[in-house]
């Protein structure tokens, strides 16, 4: 009996950890770019007919990453574990059907459930949240074998400081660059590069086959056996199969359009200088607060013989109105609106880039003052911008914000408890 009371504690535990880990792992890269969760949650409200919805999809993206990561923490750290199982199982009913829709219909191409950190198909997400789903139902039947790791004193601070560091978190990442960048137009890559299929990768594969007609009677042949040279079968259509995806470059779609609708993408790409790209996704919704900062970007580039040019996926009246309204001088080029979202998560945001590679973004709250302006952008052109390190120390920066807290309670939590149970033994 004794054993298998520890079979199922070491299962709970392992499911515990399971579920758990990537509840955790999902909020958080959820929260490192909420506008991407905000622009997913859009195509699910589109695929379902829901677009009145869309002006809370921002607020949607914020809630969804910190609700996965609070029940992830509150799992791993055994804290509110009837509840939280409970809410477990209940996310888990809802998200497994939601995906198996999503995989027999396919309204969504990739459910977003690892935000770009890890993209999967529907079908994959499907079998995923079979075992998450599994994993949740002996979790809210065995919740009470979870081990505790603070004591019922402390649960409140545990689940509120979760979900309060989420939203915090999330609302860093939405007013200034992810804080990591999944995508692959980050720092230092290459466009033309990460356009290229390198040679002898794989290529995409078909099946054809051919329907001819004879008597009345319509057959299907394949290309090897297709009665071409038989004039008793009648030609009537043609089928193509896609049987194996071949190499998808990781940038298919970056094209970009001057104002005659002439291609200056290869222009854009081989510029040996340095230019810089102010993108601006949607023009009637973006931020105009920073309008001084990139007028001294473009007067920068002006004096020093860069290029500077907008690119949008507006309309031309838009970028009338734009021009107008913050007394922009520099030319606008045209791109799709969803390639020039995936570059840059600001609205609008600044890019450097030289000969296809890119150099550093700013969102528009962090673009450089005039004062210190030529410092970053020569250090930037020299490669010596800082990026990396500056993106590990915020990473560290963000972990121990989160973690110290928790830890210091927890060691308060523990002496309360050690101070209570001397207490009693010496009763």
């Amino acid at each position: 009996m004794r054993g298998k009371e520890t079979l199922k504690k070491i299962i709970a535990e392992g499911c515990r950890l399971l579920v758990g880990a990537v509840f955790v792992f999902s909020g958080t890269v959820k929260a490192v770019d909420p506008m991407g969760g905000a622009i997913k949650i859009d195509d699910y409200l589109t695929a379902f007919g829901l677009e009145s919805l869309q002006p809370f999809s921002v607020l949607l993206s914020f809630n969804l990453s910190a609700v996965e990561f609070t029940l992830g923490i509150c799992l791993l750290l055994g804290v509110y574990r009837r509840y939280t199982t409970f809410l477990t199982l209940a996310l888990m009913c809802f998200m497994t059907p939601l995906t198996l829709y999503l995989a027999l219909f396919n309204p969504v191409s990739d459910c977003g459930c690892f935000g770009d950190a890890i993209v999967i198909s529907n079908w994959q997400t499907f079998y995923k949240n079979i075992v998450l789903l599994s994993a949740s139902i002996y979790l809210f039947i065995q919740n009470q074998r979870l081990t505790q790791g603070f004591s019922f004193h402390a649960y409140w601070f545990v689940a509120l400081w979760a979900y309060a560091f989420a939203i915090g978190f999330a609302y860093r990442n939405y007013n200034h660059l992810p804080i990591v960048d999944f995508r692959p137009y980050k720092i230092e890559a290459n466009i033309p590069a990460l356009m290229s299929i390198p040679e002898g990768a794989p290529a995409d594969e078909y099946r054809y086959s051919f329907i001819y007609e004879k008597d009345g009677v319509r057959k299907e042949f394949t290309l090897d056996d297709a009665p071409a040279d038989d004039s008793t079968w009648v030609f009537v259509d043609s089928k193509t199969e896609l049987i194996k995806q071949g190499y998808v470059p990781p940038i298919t779609d970056f094209i970009v359009f001057d104002g005659n609708g002439e291609d200056v993408t290869e222009q854009l790409l081989q510029d040996p200088k340095g230019l810089f790209l102010l993108i601006a996704p949607h023009l009637e919704d973006a931020d105009d607060d920073r309008i001084d900062e990139i007028n001294n970007v473009y007067d920068y580039a002006l004096e020093n013989g860069m290029d500077f040019y907008g690119v949008t996926g507006s309309s031309e009246e838009a970028i009338l109105r734009w021009s107008d309204n913050t007394g922009a001088e520099y030319p606008f080029l045209m791109a799709d609106e969803v390639t020039l979202k995936t570059i840059i998560r600001s609205n609008p945001g600044l890019v450097l880039l030289r000969e296809g590679t890119i150099l550093m973004k700013w969102h528009y709250n962090d673009i450089p003052p005039e004062e210190a302006l030529p410092a970053t952008v020569e250090a930037c052109l020299a490669g010596n911008s800082g990026w990396k390190a500056k993106e590990e120390d915020r990473i560290l920066t963000n972990l121990l914000s989160f973690a110290v807290p928790l830890s210091l309670v927890w060691c308060y939590d523990y002496l309360r408890y050690r101070r209570r149970r001397k207490t009693k033994d010496t009763e």
